[in-house]
């Protein structure tokens, strides 16, 4: 019996002293090949004991069959074999795919260095002289299959480490600065769009796709890492072969050696573009105005700030235009939405044609990047605009610019098929004389904007001083106002209605003043600013009802009841519960409706007639008396005024006033009140001031007046006092009174 095989035992023995357990062993395939069967016997022994799976073959062609059939973990091949040796199957088996990587254990009894060379050659992983140190083969065997492992779990490593960077973009590189070269990954060399070399490349070609206009820049940060900065990140774009750009991202470190010499830069680099894309998507949505594509509110503040900066470096001035489209909600409402949204895109275009040449408008950019020198036009929400002129040499050039803009809005816009007309109020603010920063310009060119829409609108004003004052004012008349109701301050004053046929009062107009302290705030202070603020429904329903309360006193006071008009809000005859507060408070009274006539302006019932129409009718059913005062300043359609559920028409004073025989105004009186009697109307001529005046109304049949030629308005007890004296003017001789009776009128809509 051989020496090895005796020795066998003793090596397995060894084997397990050495503490190795055959279950780590399980399913490794072991390809034995070797031509002589008793050395394959005591090898497949040694093998099998330690739990591996042994495949034999006795030559080199059956080594390869078995090979192609199933690939095992490791082979054992013996050198020296008759036909295709050990070296020609090694060969082979390391020219297929599955080979390649295979670990192969070369068996040879031969220890010469041709030997061994010869082995390594043919792509052996290793060689084994052949003996009877069994221990040492299976350890050989377990090493190799463990770097096999090793070299696996590597590959697959480096393999995820691919597919990640590939799925994040991201490539990594290494910059040998003695050496000048630059070894950067497969991925990386993807993003740089140069071909990958694994001996590295110059660092001119690294970076030879840099986009021209980053090119200094990315030489800069470079330039800065090798003279000593520890790091460096940045974006650049890069310029690809196909025309198309990217963005990268670059971070950087250096590794310097112990006397501060940089040896070698490694980073790595991710393509950021579609990151920076939406970026800049979102920073266009934070900025720019998705309906008109202008700057919005935010951009402009920055707009300015930089401009106001760089005027304060330059002793230059900055001016705000600050512009408010007139009467765009009734466009809105009438045409709809989309027609508003068409306009306000049309009035951005001219608003921006207005500008002085060569300045851009719209500029995409982040703030940091803010050319502090152009100027700009921004929408700030609704229909206010703002243009900003920036360094200003004189101040004239704001008015020259804002009454450009007031002339283009002059032209007529096509919405939906029809021509419609708008114009603009603009107020105008210039730094340093009218603010200091940002806030205290667009302040005061909003007071100014204000100012001119309290003027009549359509037009232009800087801003001054007084209007500061003005705003305050207004501040505390509109904080105030909301206590004054709470804090019994409102008082109503009545204003006789004549008939001057008879010489007697049979009416009143209520017209409200306000009791604040030791002033009486005039209804010219503080019903505009009820109208802005809204308060204006809480004084019409404080003026109903107060009404009621005087009606209701005059009947329990046994004196004379009169029917009180009260002047009420377009915007009152939209609330659906309206008409019940109505109907409510003359319950709760005990006074009978038609004792009750409420006013609506002319213009205001127009522009609002759809939405005012219901309330009227169920006003009109519930024998409510309705006017409508200011009659002739406003553009009533014939026809719906015949469908109107209405009484009295009431002839503004402004046609009053300049009241003489032959003048335009006497045949306008005279229209009007040819119209009331045509339609069955009451017709009442305010502001009456004069004899003359009064006589030319009764010669055109307007019998019922008011007006300081009669009598102011009244405190309550002077108002009774004016009834009982019957002391009133004398007038031209009497004429047959023209009385009208309530009438059906058919449907308006």
């Amino acid at each position: 019996m051989p020496n090895s095989l005796l020795t066998l035992p003793v090596a397995l023995d060894s084997d397990a002293v050495d503490g190795s357990s055959s279950g780590s062993n399980r399913n490794v395939i072991v390809l034995l090949v070797d031509d002589e069967p008793l050395s394959r016997l005591m090898t497949r022994v040694a093998l099998e004991d330690i739990g591996m799976a042994v495949n034999e073959a006795a030559d080199g062609a059956t080594a390869l069959e078995q090979f192609s059939r199933q690939v095992p973990d490791i082979v054992l091949l013996d050198a020296l074999m008759p036909g295709v040796d050990g070296f020609e199957t090694c060969k082979a088996i390391r020219a297929t795919s599955a080979g390649r990587h295979v670990p192969i254990l070369m068996l040879t009894g031969l220890d010469d260095e041709k030997s061994v060379a010869s082995a390594y050659e043919a792509g052996a992983s290793d060689f084994f002289v052949k003996s009877a140190q069994w221990t040492l083969l299976v350890q050989r065997c377990r090493y190799l299959l463990r770097a096999s492992r090793l070299r696996a779990d590597l590959v697959r490593s480096e393999a995820r480490v691919s597919k990640a960077q590939r799925i994040a973009r991201l490539g990594i590189w290494e910059w040998d600065v003695s050496a000048s070269l630059v070894y950067a990954s497969v991925e990386c060399c993807a993003l740089l769009d140069i071909n990958y070399e694994a001996g590295g490349v110059t660092a001119a070609a690294a970076w030879s796709s840099v986009h021209p206009t980053d090119k200094v820049r990315v030489k800069t940060h470079f330039g800065r890492l090798i003279a000593g900065e520890r790091a460096a990140r940045f974006d650049c774009e890069i310029l690809r072969a196909n025309g198309s750009t990217r963005v990268i991202h670059v971070d950087a470190e250096v590794e310097f050696d112990h006397v501060g010499t940089p040896l070698r830069i490694h980073g790595i680099t991710q393509d950021i573009t579609e990151r920076c894309a939406a970026e800049s998507q979102i920073r266009h949505l934070a900025n720019y105005d998705s309906l008109t594509g202008l700057p919005n509110r935010r951009l402009f503040r920055e707009q300015l700030s930089a401009a106001v900066d760089r005027a304060k470096q330059n002793e230059k001035s900055v001016a705000v235009l600050f512009l408010d489209l007139d009467n765009f909600k009734r466009i809105n409402d009438t045409l709809g939405h989309h027609a508003g949204d068409a306009l306000l895109r049309e009035c951005a275009a001219r608003l921006t044609s207005c500008l002085r040449l060569g300045d851009t408008i719209s500029r995409e950019a982040m703030p940091d990047y803010l050319d502090e020198t152009l100027d700009s036009v921004a929408r700030l929400g609704g229909d206010e605009f703002t243009v900003l002129l920036a360094n200003l040499d004189r101040f004239s050039h704001a008015d020259a610019v804002a009454n450009r803009i007031l002339e283009a809005l002059q032209k007529p816009f096509v919405l939906s098929g029809q021509e419609c007309y708008v114009s603009g109020s603009i107020g105008v603010s210039v730094y340093p004389r009218d603010g200091d920063d940002v806030d205290a310009i667009l302040r005061t060119a909003d007071m100014a904007m204000y100012a001119v829409k309290e003027n009549g609108r359509n037009g232009l004003k800087s801003y001054t001083p007084t209007l500061d004052s003005s705003a305050h004012q207004r501040l505390d008349i509109s904080n105030a106002l909301h206590r004054a109701i709470e804090r019994n301050e409102l008082r109503l004053h009545y204003q006789p209605q004549i008939d001057t046929m008879s010489g007697r009062v049979i009416a009143a107009e209520a017209l409200m003043r306000w009791q604040r302290g030791d002033r009486l705030v005039p209804p010219d202070e503080f019903i505009p600013i009820a109208c802005e603020t809204g308060m204006i429904l809480a004084l019409g329903d404080w003026a109903i009802r107060e009404a009621c309360r005087q009606i209701a006193a005059w009947r329990e006071q046994g004196k004379p009841v009169f029917p009180i008009a009260v002047n009420i809000s377009a915007n009152a005859f939209q609330s659906p519960k309206f008409v019940q507060k109505v109907e409510d408070v003359t319950r709760a009274f005990g006074v009978e409706p038609e004792l009750l006539e409420l006013e609506i302006t002319e213009t205001l019932l127009m522009q609002d007639l759809k939405e005012a129409l219901p309330a009227l009718e169920m006003l009109s059913d519930l024998g409510v008396h309705l006017s409508v005062d200011d009659f002739g300043t406003g553009y009533s359609s014939l026809s719906y005024l015949r469908k109107l559920p209405i009484d009295t028409l009431k002839i503004d004073r402004s046609f009053v006033r300049e009241l003489a025989e032959g003048s335009d105004d006497e045949a306008i009186v005279s229209a009007i009140a040819a119209l009331a009697r045509a339609l069955n109307l009451r017709v009442i001529a305010e502001g009456v001031e004069t004899a003359a005046q009064a006589n030319l109304l009764k010669v055109h049949g307007c019998f019922l007046m008011q007006g300081y030629w009669f009598s102011r308005p009244l405190e309550i007890d002077a108002f009774n006092d004016f009834v009982i004296a019957d002391n009133l003017p004398q007038t031209i001789s009497s004429m047959k009174q023209v009385l009208p009776m309530r009438r059906k009128r058919p449907k308006l809509f």
